[in-house]
């Protein structure tokens, strides 16, 4: 299985945003040194809107080539149902859940089987969760003191179309969420432009 291991902050002062949720990670963009000198073309902005989307969801150039030909089939805007599509996967739930501290630590902890979904334990990060669907911590973990401190400090005000369940260590899926309530900071129609070459 593939994965990401490009330098976490640098890849957010070469994108500009925080993509990785690290209250560090721009820490050095403000210095004089690393500031863009040359003019950016419209290939090239295209180019980073593109990054921006896998670096969000940790997701590689051939995953998101087949989530946006599944965007171009449906309907609505493409760019919107793409980066909707991109948030149900297990392992940005588990993200935007608390569950986990970034989108890295959530995709492992899918992995090595420690998430369950619907009382099933998954193992699969890229997995689409239906609108209804439990996302939680396996029981086993849930006395772990990193996985408790992560779920109780980090995101205790969930996104609209979640509901935490803190007895249960996870939460629901409540709706389909909309392109609005998503926090991600992506030019949509960008990364559109970028694959409609």
């Amino acid at each position: 299985m593939a994965t990401r291991r490009t330098p976490r902050f640098k890849e957010c002062r070469h994108l500009g945003v925080n993509v990785c949720g690290h209250p560090k990670a721009l820490k050095r963009a403000e210095s004089a040194s690393l500031k863009r000198t040359k003019k950016i073309s419209e290939y090239g902005k295209q180019l980073i809107e593109k990054q921006k989307v896998k670096a969000y969801y940790g997701i590689m150039e051939r995953q998101l080539r087949r989530y946006f030909s599944l965007a171009l089939k449906a309907e609505g805007k493409t760019g919107e149902a793409l980066i909707e599509t991109l948030e149900c996967r297990l392992d940005n739930l588990v993200y935007r859940l608390g569950i986990a501290s970034s989108i890295r630590m959530a995709r492992q902890l899918v992995s090595h089987r420690h998430i369950t979904l619907d009382g099933k334990i998954v193992n699969i990060p890229s997995q689409a969760v239906k609108v209804g669907q439990v996302v939680a911590l396996k029981e086993k973990d849930r006395s772990n003191a990193e996985f408790k401190k992560c779920f109780l400090e980090l995101n205790a005000s969930p996104l609209p179309y979640l509901e935490r369940d803190e007895s249960n260590f996870g939460g629901k899926l409540l709706m389909k969420p909309h392109r609005n309530e998503i926090p991600v900071q992506i030019n949509d129609q960008m990364v559109v432009e970028y694959y409609s070459k």
